[in-house]
């Protein structure tokens, strides 16, 4: 009989596998290579994930950051090349070395686009992504605006640009449109030197040409992190307020924020369009017609429209992450959608579960009924056991004395742990929620905010982001597994918001943890 059943739910199963089979239908798989992180990036991101769905094809975006460093981003791009995608995006470290990873791409058969960077050759397939040119000519252009003013004092203005790392796209283009905006302008002075994205050397910089005993009178910068670098130095020389600073990016909490502040007179908001990289990939898996150059526009940021920009821009990085949940979700019940399709060959399959769970059933009970019987002959032995008074001074040797007991824990000490314990358990998931664990451990979310606050000085949210990030310290010091990997298992829904929340709580980026560890 046990043999029959067997070979009946195989076949079912058999009869299931045909189903799905017959309803295949494609998902295109795109694979993401990111230069670095960021927050101008983790935007895009968070945009061309919100977009796997709302085409009629099915889309499948897989997205790895290299952490600007070249040769790392050469191997993930042959990496994900040997994952069988249909198309790579890549946004490149650097001009030069990328494109040979590029050309090997191409060899396969697999179509690349390139976004918000070039390579050196003709090997990608299309570009889509703001004019870096263009960008750098509409500062330059609000540059010379504020020299004329400055020029007209009677002082001569020094304007310095602090190029970013110049073997990128971006960096040669932004500096080519700016300087041809302040070509024939002989009322001002004009310096540049060569960064390398970060802050701290834009620090260095604009320190170095103060102490020159040249102060510039506006520093224009690649992006408005290095913006940033400019006003730390302009703060610690104690020349705040006497040097404009122009940058690029324009997102909030950077270049948007610090215009409304007044610590940089102009930014430029440099396009994500990760939902354009989207369509265009299908229009070019799909064989449909497509442009091979794809420009965005921009906008120049000032004080009069930083606010508006600001706040139209949360709400979309605000809905773009929700897209992002709710594409999760929809995955889900599209996967129930198909297997409700296949009802018929499920209730077959249904049919002979149920048969062998009535079995079971049935044995439990005969099992339980046994366990009754004996666990009622040992209550009756047990009872003449204590009632007997010769078995009482044997019963003593098995009594333990009270002060050998264990101390009782307090309330506090067994909420602790049980939280623990749930965190732990379900830290891997990126939508856990504070119900979920106020259930587990018997509390409201109200009632769970107050006594974990109350305890640990922290919110349950932060409670939860802090295990996390320790749990994620400990496998970058102690395992190989990259950042990605890491991020997925400890909660964190992209890799990008992992390493920023990481920097904030330790001060470094994951990568510098792992180089530091010296772990191989």
């Amino acid at each position: 009989m046990k043999n029959i059943i067997v070979r009946t739910f195989l076949y079912l199963s058999a009869v299931m596998l045909l189903f799905a089979s017959c309803s295949y239908k494609k998902v295109y798989r795109i694979g993401v290579s990111q230069c670095a992180e960021g927050q101008w990036r983790e935007k895009v991101n968070h945009e061309m994930l919100a977009s796997q769905h709302l085409y009629e094809q099915d889309v499948k975006v897989t997205i790895a950051s290299a952490h600007d460093d070249t040769q790392l981003q050469v191997r993930q791009i042959d990496s994900l090349a040997a994952t069988g995608i249909d198309l790579l995006v890549v946004a490149p470290n650097e001009a030069e070395p990328i494109a040979v990873a590029i050309e090997r791409v191409k060899q396969k058969g697999i179509p690349v686009i390139c976004f918000d960077r070039r390579v050196k050759g003709d090997h990608y397939t299309a570009f889509i992504g703001g004019s870096n040119v263009e960008a750098g000519r509409a500062i330059g252009v609000n540059v010379v605006d504020v020299a004329h003013g400055i020029a007209a004092t009677g002082h001569k203005p020094l304007v310095l640009e602090v190029t970013a790392l110049m073997s990128s796209s971006p960096a040669q283009e932004r500096h080519e449109g700016f300087a041809k905006a302040l070509e024939g302008h002989g009322e001002l002075d004009y310096v540049c030197r060569e960064g390398d994205w970060s802050s701290e050397t834009t620090c260095r910089i604009v320190k170095e040409q103060i102490a020159s005993g040249r102060l510039p009178d506006i520093v224009f910068c690649h992006n408005d992190g290095m913006a940033t670098g400019a006003y730390k130095a302009a703060v610690e020389t104690g020349t705040e307020g006497r040097i404009q600073i122009f940058g690029i990016d324009g997102m909030p909490g950077e270049g948007l924020d610090y215009v409304q502040l007044g610590h940089q007179l102009a930014s430029y908001v440099y396009p994500t369009g990760g939902e354009k990289i989207v369509r265009l990939a299908l229009d070019i898996l799909t064989g449909k017609p497509y442009k091979r150059e794809n420009t965005l526009e921009g906008i120049l940021v000032v004080r009069e429209n930083a606010w508006s920009i600001a706040t139209t821009t949360r709400e979309l990085m605000r809905q773009n992450k929700n897209l992002a949940t709710i594409q999760d979700k929809l995955e889900d019940y599209l996967g129930l959608y198909s297997t409700q399709r296949k009802a018929l060959t499920a209730s077959l399959v249904l049919i002979v579960l149920l048969a062998v769970a009535v079995v079971a059933i049935w044995r439990a009970y005969l099992l339980s009924q046994r366990a009754i019987r004996k666990r009622q002959a040992l209550s009756e032995e047990e009872t003449l056991f204590y009632t007997n008074p010769d078995s009482r001074t044997v019963r003593q040797m098995f009594e333990t004395p009270t002060e050998e007991l264990p101390a009782p824990r307090s309330q506090d000490t067994i909420f602790a742990e049980t939280l623990n314990e749930a965190i732990r358990q379900n830290m891997s998931n990126p939508s856990l929620k504070m119900e979920d664990l106020g259930e587990t451990v018997g509390l409201s979310r109200v009632q769970l905010y107050r006594k974990v606050k109350a305890i640990t000085g922290l919110s349950p949210v932060e409670l939860l982001r802090q295990m996390r990030l320790q749990q994620g310290y400990v496998l970058l010091s102690t395992t190989n597994k990259t950042v990605q990997e890491i991020a997925h298992e400890v909660g964190f829904g992209t890799p990008g918001y992992f390493s920023k929340c990481f920097r904030q709580q330790y001060g470094k980026y994951p990568m510098e943890l792992r180089n530091s560890t010296n772990l191989t």
